[in-house]
């Protein structure tokens, strides 16, 4: 017989601990209704990677907290520059980006930085799409593995591009050190302290995400773009040359 409960496929839950989210408490009333959706990015293609495994992990929580997920696969991507924006992978990570109320970044550290593929996805989305910003207002959660001690670059430098992409960064982070010791041979992470901290965020990020509902375009409205229009000042700077 089949398990429906939402907690079914996650074992680590305590479900006398877990709290639905009270959308009532967070949301405007003539907000949208439809659910979070959430893009989830992360910066490693090897076959067996932890921050691949941490997002699927992000995955199944934020789908227990009633949200639409999409997990953006980064193979094919290619390097900014070495191709033109109409390229499928290109295309298909802006749609994504466009769709989402909010996104997880999730990247490995390496070199004391997040990786080339996880700074790529970022700069393939645009500051502005055809008149559109695609991420300001929008919601993030940022997250980190590595393979040594703890160490908090990777959501540090995480946070910084958020900012630059006028994002909202939630105030809570996760950092997974010694990611080899966190997952079992299924890739699932291990209940711990650290897993616990990983729901938090995704609980934090959909709170976040309800409350930004319908008070985002308010939020984000400027006295300098009202002086002068984004596409004016764009004009002004010459931005497509650089």
């Amino acid at each position: 017989m089949t398990d429906h409960s939402p907690f079914a496929d996650l074992p680590n839950i305590d479900p006398e601990a877990f709290e639905p989210i009270d959308i009532d408490a967070l949301k405007v009333s003539d907000a949208p209704g439809h659910p979070p959706r959430i893009l989830i990015l992360y910066g490693s293609l090897r076959p067996r990677s932890y921050s691949r495994f941490l997002a699927e992990e992000a995955e199944r929580l934020l789908r227990c907290f009633g949200c639409e997920v999409q997990l953006f696969d980064p193979s094919g991507l290619p390097l900014p520059d070495d191709s033109d924006a109409d390229h499928p992978r290109v295309q298909a990570l802006r749609e994504l980006a466009t769709w989402s109320d909010g996104m997880v970044w999730v990247s490995p550290e390496r070199h004391g930085a997040m990786t080339g593929i996880m700074k790529a996805q970022i700069d393939w989305i645009p500051l502005s799409l055809g008149g559109v910003r695609p991420t300001q207002g929008k919601t993030l959660a940022v997250m980190e593995v590595s393979g040594g001690s703890q160490s908090f670059n990777t959501v540090n430098q995480l946070r910084v591009l958020g900012r630059w992409m006028r994002m909202l960064a939630i105030p809570n982070q996760s950092s997974v050190p010694k990611a080899f010791g966190e997952f079992d041979d299924d890739g699932r992470m291990r209940d711990s302290a650290l897993y616990r901290r990983v729901v938090d965020v995704c609980e934090e990020l959909v709170k976040f995400t309800w409350l930004m509902r319908g008070r985002t375009d308010y939020l984000t409205q400027r006295y300098s773009e009202r002086v002068e229009s984004a596409e004016d000042v764009s004009r002004r700077v010459n931005q497509a040359s650089h």
